[in-house]
């Protein structure tokens, strides 16, 4: 068995005993408090692996993302009201919505390069939250309670957060196969040639205007998907709660804090980060108002002075540095090639 497959194993080994680790998490708490944190930290990894998608492999740095969530939770909350659709079926909806949502407002926004791109993001954002507060059919800034007269998994309304933290660790698996899928694919390929060397990956035939679509629109169906989950775990919503700009940078900081363009460099991000936001709401209380926002500032100013490729590179750094560390050759990787 050559070195490769046997790192390859050691991988899915190691994946296997993080995902039966976090299975089994749960039944060793009891307090409510501790289940829900939890939850926060699996929704901000999910949202932080989606993003990763169109932020970190493709390079195209979203500070919008909020749209999507929000996209995602209004299209669930209004087809359970209107229609009394499951919300299974709601998030499917919701997603479908964001692709379509992405679609319309990629195809200009792209024509943008770097931060004016990042900026164009911002200000969709920003209308659509408007629009939003301003819409009498949407209830405005008063917000929109989901229905309540129903309970169990159908309606997916449930007394324990326990079926939520299985809910949302089911989505995290699903969004972290996605990414792995598309790593592997050619159009993984393809997105870090579009990141890395547009103008090369241009002069090979590839469109770089298509597979920035396709990255952005994976990455907003699941963002959405998010968003509907959210709706339903809270069972209230309102602009300022799934459209607000803190979100997008919240979605953006925990893919970069954990080291954007990796695979599991999200889950790591996120824990970390919510982590802090939440023991400084604890320590804060209700005159921290708006520390949130100071923490993001300063992880994104730390991350950007001593380690620009996220946690998971400073601690490969540190791991080479150990005695018997050092990294050994390896031959040149396919990931640089552009197939055709």
């Amino acid at each position: 068995m050559t070195n490769g497959h046997v790192t390859d194993w050691r991988k899915a080994a190691g994946a296997v005993a993080l995902l039966a680790g976090a299975a089994l998490l749960p039944l060793l708490i009891s307090d409510p408090a501790r289940l829900n944190f939890l939850v926060l930290i699996l929704m901000a990894a999910q949202m932080g692996v989606a993003w990763n998608i169109v932020g970190g492999y493709a390079g195209q740095v979203s500070l919008g993302h909020a749209v999507f969530f929000g996209i995602g939770a209004y299209t669930s909350t209004m087809l359970a009201i209107g229609l009394g659709l499951t919300p299974w079926l709601g998030w499917l909806a919701g997603g479908a919505v964001a692709v379509l949502f992405a679609l319309a407002m990629g195809w200009p926004c792209f024509r943008l390069k770097g931060h004016y791109f990042a900026m164009a993001t911002i200000a969709v954002a920003e209308i659509v939250q408007i629009l939003v507060t301003n819409s009498e059919f949407l209830e405005g800034a008063v917000g929109l309670y989901l229905p309540m007269d129903r309970s169990g998994p159908a309606a997916m309304v449930f007394l324990s957060k326990l079926p939520y933290y299985y809910i949302i660790l089911g989505l995290l698996v699903v969004t972290v196969l996605v990414a792995w899928a598309i790593e592997r694919s050619h159009i993984g390929y393809y997105f870090r040639a579009i990141k890395d060397e547009p103008e090369a990956a241009r002069a090979l035939g590839v469109s770089l205007t298509r597979y920035k679509l396709i990255a952005l629109s994976v990455s907003a169906f699941l963002t959405a998907m998010g968003g509907s989950f959210y709706a339903q775990k809270e069972m209230f919503i309102d602009p300022g709660s799934v459209l607000a700009t803190s979100i997008s940078i919240k979605i953006a900081l925990v893919a970069i804090l954990g080291g954007v363009g990796t695979l599991l460099g999200p889950v790591l991000g996120a824990a970390i980060l919510i982590t802090i936001e939440e023991y400084s709401r604890t320590l804060f209380g209700s005159t921290g108002s708006g520390t949130d926002m100071i923490i993001y500032a300063a992880m994104i100013i730390l991350v950007a002075v001593f380690s620009p490729s996220g946690v998971l590179g400073l601690l490969s750094d540190l791991r080479r540095h150990l005695p018997g560390g050092g990294a050994k050759p390896k031959k040149a990787s396919k990931s640089a090639e552009i197939r055709p």
